[in-house]
């Protein structure tokens, strides 16, 4: 935590770092200010209720806007339709010969790639809009074509806007933009979870003396939940900085009159290759059900309907998410890493793994390590995701802020954000010296 203030400190020393910050700093500040205006049309207080009632799925939602989604803001819908497009566009790069071609062209392809990306990202965020509309009509002053219009082309040019604010911070800025956002969103949301958790500290009890404002086992809480806080923090940056080096030896050539090759190197494999993509397909499939409830059937006293609700406090829906959780990081990582492709690429290259013969020798042993980091990955991905709702179970306290997604996320960007920064100071570093 000190090296990073330090990082933090060094690069406002510099002139065009410091003005980069500022730039990353303000556009999230704009976003911020944006966080607040209300959508015209929506009664803030019923659609609060709603989100409220709508399960995991609405309340997850809640916490990567900043409490935008909750208060029926311009940026309810946040920068989520953009993920989503962005992960389709990756899973039909596998699945279609001509996106995976494109994607191999560089920049260009990639260029071509981001804007379908855009334009899906529209799509999907009008389709979300015309959902939430409809979802949560009893929030609607004046149900008519006009509202209609109004609302969701409110809630589109906002997710867009956000996305435009994102690409910006990219271009101009330190970091990921949208990474950054999401990150601001969550970590807004900070001071209430202080709140809350001070409110568990804080129980009333009557003795002898008078009234005590503090009781010992509310403080047993307070520490335990910080101290699991503290403590996952470095759990998830622990796993997010791991990463499996199988040794690598390059042949010795000749070219020319040279002697080429000949040096050892090493196959950096991530032991959490899918990030946070898992959890949030995980939440997605697990919290639809009970999000469509609560939109159209939060009325209903139908035992399947107050089943649906109930699932998501019960153990089995922990044990199930966790499963799903576990699935997804496999399926992910598979579709990203491919181990017959690498080891092709290590052929080509004159690379071998020392002990292994090149070729499918390679790409089996390739396999069977990425198969072993992906199951701890997976594991842990599950454990950090559960584990807040068995805290919620045993202590009481419910919905804790440092869920699993919202933690990786913090620690992700945090940790991405500060090496950009290094990099950039050494990049300078390197300029000042030469010249």
């Amino acid at each position: 935590m000190g090296s990073m203030f330090q990082t933090l400190r060094n690069a406002l020393k510099i002139a065009d770092l410091r003005k980069k910050l500022l730039i990353t700093v303000g556009l999230l500040l704009i976003y911020r200010i944006g966080a607040h205006v209300p959508v015209p049309g929506l009664s803030q207080q019923q659609f609060s209720e709603m989100v409220q009632n709508a399960g995991t799925l609405g309340q997850f939602i809640d916490t990567l806007t900043g409490g935008a989604f909750s208060n029926a803001t311009i940026f309810a819908m946040g920068i989520t339709p953009y993920i989503n497009a962005s992960i389709i566009m990756q899973l039909l790069t596998v699945a279609i010969p001509y996106l995976e071609k494109l994607q191999k062209e560089g920049e260009e392809g990639r260029r071509k790639i981001n804007e379908w990306v855009r334009y899906a990202t529209v799509v999907l965020a009008f389709v979300q809009a015309i959902a939430l509309y409809f979802g949560l009509s009893t929030a609607v002053y004046d149900v008519s074509v006009w509202s209609f219009l109004t609302i969701t082309l409110s809630f589109t040019a906002g997710t867009a806007f956000l996305m435009w604010l994102g690409e910006k911070i990219t271009d101009k800025g330190i970091g990921n933009g949208i990474s950054l956002i999401i990150f601001s969103g969550i970590i807004s949301r900070a001071p209430q979870a202080i709140l809350s958790l001070v409110t568990v500290a804080y129980q009333p009890t009557e003795t002898e003396t008078g009234i005590n404002a503090f009781s010992l086992g509310g403080i047993a809480k307070f520490i335990g939940v910080v101290v699991v806080f503290v403590g996952m923090i470095a759990a998830a940056i622990w796993v997010q900085q791991g990463e499996r080096r199988i040794p690598v030896q390059y042949a010795k050539r000749v070219v020319g009159r040279k002697m080429m090759g000949g040096q050892s190197s090493h196959l950096p494999m991530k032991v959490n290759m899918a990030g946070v993509i898992p959890i949030i397909f995980a939440m997605s499939i697990l919290s639809l059900p009970s999000t469509i409830v609560a939109f159209f059937f939060n009325q209903s006293t139908s035992p399947i309907v107050q089943g649906i609700v109930n699932f998501q406090s019960t153990l089995w829906y922990a044990l199930v998410n966790g499963i799903l959780i576990v699935f997804f990081t496999f399926f992910y990582t598979i579709v990203q890493f491919n181990p017959v492709e690498v080891a092709n690429n290590l052929r080509k290259n004159g690379g071998f793994i020392p002990g292994i013969r090149p070729g499918k020798p390679t790409s089996d042993f390739i396999t069977r390590i990425l198969y072993r980091i992906t199951w701890f990955g997976g594991l842990f991905l599950a454990l950090i995701t559960v584990f807040p709702t068995l805290m919620g179970i045993i202590t009481g306290v419910n919905n804790l802020w440092f869920g699993g997604t919202s933690l990786l996320i913090l620690v992700g960007v945090a940790l991405e954000t500060v090496k950009q920064i290094e990099s950039q100071m050494l990049m300078r570093h390197y300029k000042g010296f030469l010249s």
